[in-house]
């Protein structure tokens, strides 16, 4: 898959619903009903970070959940890349980007969601086709303003900002010009999953699938 293929695939998943869930899943037996609690609640597509043991079953398991499209995130390694393919995943989304992830993703046919916290970052994902990328970490790095102002000389790059953002500032991103969707774990609290509370999350996703977009 070349960059640009991948940029036409992340960019449509990004338009399918203003937030991606972003999901740290401990025990396997929360991945489905997780998974339906929040695709019911209007968030089709669904980001599990492999940063658990049991992140690669989590996969497996939501991606039988009717109407969820389910990535891996946190790809660092050809490795991940791999683990990640061979366990169902359908898109990928990094923290940051390197010559061999991308190369990685490129040949299993992964579509990618390359992650830059500068504009230089930006550019060199820009000069290899990557036209949509993630903006991380988007609080840490200057918020909505930064993103803004990345946008301003870079108008061709969409993005889709995750790592610190909450319900309660998701708008600041989403009335930019330059961004698709946003990527956030409020949708899915520790608690609520721990305690089996479908009926919450849903509502939760519910009210985020209705935030309005610029």
């Amino acid at each position: 898959m070349t960059p640009e293929a991948a940029s036409i695939e992340s960019e449509k998943l990004c338009r399918m619903a203003p937030v991606i869930p972003v999901l740290v899943v401990d025990d396997v037996a929360h991945a489905g009903p997780l998974a339906a609690a929040l695709v019911a609640g209007g968030l089709p597509v669904l980001e599990v970070t492999l940063r658990t043991p049991a992140a690669l079953e989590v996969i497996r398991a939501m991606s039988e959940i009717e109407g969820g499209i389910v990535g891996a995130g946190t790809l660092v390694t050809p490795d991940d890349v791999k683990k990640a393919v061979e366990a169902g995943a359908k898109f990928g989304v990094s923290p940051g980007a390197t010559d061999r992830l991308l190369d990685a993703c490129e040949e299993a046919d992964l579509p990618l969601l390359p992650g830059a916290a500068t504009a230089t970052e930006a550019l060199r994902l820009l000069e290899r086709g990557y036209t949509v990328q993630k903006f991380f970490p988007a609080e840490a790095s200057g918020g909505a303003p930064a993103l803004k102002a990345i946008g301003a000389p870079l108008p061709q790059i969409r993005f889709c900002p995750t790592g610190g953002v909450s319900l309660k500032n998701a708008g600041d991103y989403l009335g930019l010009a330059n961004t698709l969707c946003v990527g956030g774990s409020w949708v899915a609290p520790k608690d609520k999953v721990q305690a089996g509370d479908w009926a919450a999350i849903e509502a939760l996703a519910a009210e985020a699938a209705a935030l309005p977009r610029d």
